[in-house]
């Protein structure tokens, strides 16, 4: 049985998060920390992906962590932390099913906030990850 790596905690004396693929806070033991910087909707080979649709873009760059994980020996569930960064904050509900099949139990400790662009025009999110590994 593999041990667990992070806590979720949502203490009764605050709201409980207002979706459920995040966490209110996150414990995790003491240990290596992968840091993951802002991944956008690239694939492999340095192409774009979903330009204008906001829900392709967000289930390449969610892969794109996947794969930055998986080659670190870790998870989707070992994420402790997420910063989405978007262009429109309708975001929050309009890819919530798609965080939802990322995260679907224990979510990392999150926010989400609406920049006014990201690095390419065509970007409408960015995610950056904190991650314990092994």
């Amino acid at each position: 049985m593999t041990k667990k790596k992070k806590t979720a905690k949502n203490p009764s004396t605050v709201a409980r998060p207002l979706k459920n693929y995040y966490s209110n806070a996150v414990r995790s033991e003491a240990g290596p920390l992968l840091w993951i910087s802002g991944q956008v909707a690239i694939d492999k080979a340095g192409k774009l992906v979903g330009e204008g649709d906001l829900r392709k873009q967000a289930v390449q760059v969610l892969e794109n962590i996947r794969a930055i994980l998986s080659e670190s020996g870790a998870a989707m569930s070992d994420i402790v932390k997420v910063t989405v960064y978007v262009t429109d904050i309708r975001a929050f509900n309009d890819i919530a099913d798609i965080r939802e099949k990322y995260f679907p139990e224990d979510g990392p400790a999150s926010v989400i906030c609406e920049v006014s662009a990201l690095a390419w025009p065509e970007f409408m999110i960015e995610i950056e990850a904190v991650a314990v590994v092994d």
